[in-house]
């Protein structure tokens, strides 16, 4: 750098020698010729201080500033030699107007303010209480000046000064997207990280939460990984205090957000492994490559859990109490039992049972009832090679933070393990692997507002990803999976009480876990099909969505589901929607009838309900006949209605 500032100072320094000279041998005009030297002569005078403070000086307001002063010395050397003992004739036809001088005097004490201001800001450990002013070249483009000075004190001030440089970038790149570009293109990235690694906790945050709001588009981002962001951003969710790696993990988000791409790059440098970590400490134990350790007594919610690999999993499964044996079903054997029937509805699935049985399974001890207490007996832990984590590196001094700092860390623990799983089978494997789904189902019931949401919203994710990848379906949503049946039981709490935001990704996750279900297993159907009678338009939308999921042809039980979503009263509903809903939930509710209608046309139900009358309208209408899949499935259906209902049995709208 200190090379490359002395290359770019080299010309300007011999231009204003020469201006200097030329201005001595001057004929005419030597007065202004006087000024223009006098002035020159203090800017030669900066401009070698400059040189001689390489090492300190910001490279890119330098190549600005110094570009600018090159081109007013060339300006001023043009000007001067026109007053050189030219001969008579020259000098008599050589007039150079007044106001020259007096621009060009102007422009020379404009880049004496801009050298004087670019020495001052790049000086090191220059303090914010002394306001530095805007150099002229300010002009045009304060703010540009404003992110150099702030980018300035980031290189060469001290702690508590690059950490209100940060403050002020962050205000800036929160107000306006064009402000966060010029701050990457000044070279703001590589000292935010390098503060974000070395500075104080308040320090630290402001430089995270920088990072965060400057990954807004694919390129950004990708510059912010080659300055090194995954290797700080894993020291600090390793060593930070926790309201820095809870800053970090939201600006890990907000990265993988706008750059899904970097996904398997977080990956590779074990931050999901970090993120699991912070999400599972306090919430549950594990005795696992994660190593996660509580000084504190656990709650009911605890689980240890042993660490062992798939095959040992599937082979060792975990039954709970109150849940009905699993039959064996040759079609799927992902398929989860989850409490249903009468008498299993009766009694409800309470979360201890999963902690009860998984800590006395571990421990060999048989589970009694659900009602009995268990008593268990810790497990050393065993820090396993270079897949464990120092308990004491992770948690260290933990336990004392205040309680809405750990909520806001598992919050956004669980936001970036969301943005990382999304479309992303590796990482899903890793983080059902880990057991995070059993952080995810305490979570759920247990955690905070925010806490719950982004919980419900890495669920989503990661079954949304399980829905389309088989492997991982059998796998992380396997028979005898105590933390299966836990998110599942939360998944359908929040549906039935359908009364807060967590509603929309639990219904998305409840949908995209369709085929794992059992024939017997109808409980979800009921808490769907009363989300079809006056909500809003975009969860009745979804809970449209998830039923269809159950009724549709590529779901092996597809029959069973049909005529569960029949009993429980859907049909008039979807029929209410089809003619008379918004038009956003027409199309999909006219298509979960339409498969209903294929699976069960026998239907008395759909008989009495006259629904073979509404697909005969439906078929009459473009904007459903224009969807050509819609439009085979109307026809299949409408066959077989036909085939099944007479037409004495149905009348006419």
């Amino acid at each position: 750098m200190a090379d490359l500032v002395k290359q770019i100072l080299a010309k300007p320094i011999q231009l204003a020698d020469q201006v200097i000279k030329i201005a001595d041998e001057a004929i005419n005009n030597k007065q202004e010729c006087s000024e223009l030297k006098s002035k020159t002569e203090k800017l030669a005078g900066l401009l070698r201080q400059a040189a001689r403070a390489s090492n300190d000086l910001y490279e890119r307001p330098t190549r600005r500033i110094i570009d600018d002063t090159e081109q007013v010395l060339e300006k001023a050397l043009s000007l001067t030699l026109k007053c050189r003992n030219n001969g008579f004739v020259k000098r008599v036809f050589t007039l150079i107007p007044a106001a020259a001088f007096r621009k060009m005097s102007s422009q020379l004490e404009n880049s004496i303010g801009d050298v004087s201001w670019l020495l001052r800001v790049s000086a090191p450990n220059n303090s914010l209480d002394e306001y530095l002013g805007l150099p002229p070249i300010a002009a045009n483009e304060p703010i540009l000046c404003l992110i150099w000075e702030q980018i300035a004190i980031l290189y060469t001030g001290s702690l508590d000064d690059r950490s209100d440089a940060a403050a002020s970038l962050v205000s800036l790149a929160r107000d306006n997207d064009r402000y966060g570009k010029l701050i990457i293109e000044e070279g703001g990235v590589v000292p935010l990280l390098k503060l974000v690694k070395e500075g104080k906790a308040e320090g630290q945050e402001n430089a995270a939460n920088a990072i965060g709001l400057l990954g807004r588009d694919p390129e950004s981002v990708e510059h912010m990984i080659h300055a090194g962001v995954c290797s700080v951003f894993v020291k600090v969710l390793k060593e930070g205090p926790m309201k820095v790696q809870a800053v970090v993990a939201w600006a890990v988000s907000e990265l993988v957000k706008h750059y899904p791409k970097c996904q398997d790059l977080f990956a590779q440098h074990n931050i999901v492994r970090l993120l699991v970590g912070h999400l599972a400490f306090e919430t549950v134990e594990e005795h696992s490559k994660y190593a996660i350790t509580s000084n504190k007594p656990t709650s009911i919610h605890a689980v240890v859990l042993a660490s062992g690999n798939n095959s040992g999993n599937n082979a060792n499964g975990v039954h709970l109490n109150n849940v009905n044996k699993l039959r064996h079903d040759d079609e799927d054997k992902s398929r989860v039992q989850h409490p249903s029937g009468p008498d299993n509805q009766q009694q409800a699935f309470k979360m201890h049972n999963v902690v009860a049985s998984t800590m006395a399974m571990k421990d060999g001890v048989k589970p009694s009832n659900a009602s009995e207490n268990v008593v268990i007996k810790k497990q050393n832990v065993h820090h396993t090679s270079s897949l464990s984590l120092s308990a004491h590196s992770l948690h260290k001094g933990r336990e004392l933070e205040d309680p809405a700092t750990k909520a806001y860390m598992k919050s956004m623990a669980a936001k970036a393990l969301g943005h990382l799983a999304k479309n992303n089978s590796i990482i899903c494997r890793s983080i059902t692997e880990s057991r995070a789904l059993l952080c995810f189902a305490v979570l759920l019931e247990k955690g905070a507002e925010e806490v719950r949401y982004n919980s419900a919203m890495a669920l989503m994710e990661i079954t949304g990803v399980a829905e389309q990848d088989s492997d991982l379906r059998r796998a992380a949503f396997k028979p005898n999976s105590p933390a299966c049946k836990a998110v599942i039981e939360q998944l359908l709490q929040i549906i039935e009480k359908a009364d807060s935001r967590l509603l929309f990704p639990c219904i998305k996750a409840i949908g995209n876990l369709a085929r794992t279900f059992r024939a017997t297993e109808s409980r979800m159907i009921q808490p769907l099909v009363r989300l079809l009678e006056e909500r809003e338009a975009d969860i009745t939308k979804e809970a449209v969505v998830a039923l269809t999921k159950f009724a549709c042809s590529e779901n092996y039980l597809h029959l069973d589901h049909s005529k569960a979503i029949i009993s429980a009263g859907g049909a008039k509903h979807l029929i209410q929607l089809v003619y008379f809903g918004e038009q956003v939930v027409q199309l999909p509710a006219l298509m979960l009838l339409s498969y209903i209608a294929l699976h069960v046309p026998d239907s008395e139900d759909l008989a009495q309900a006259e629904v073979l009358t509404v697909l005969e309208w439906a078929m009459k209408q473009h904007q459903f006949m224009s969807n050509d899949s819609l439009e085979t499935l109307l026809r299949d259906s409408k066959g077989k209605l036909e085939l099944y209902q007479s037409r004495g049995s149905r009348g006419f709208h």
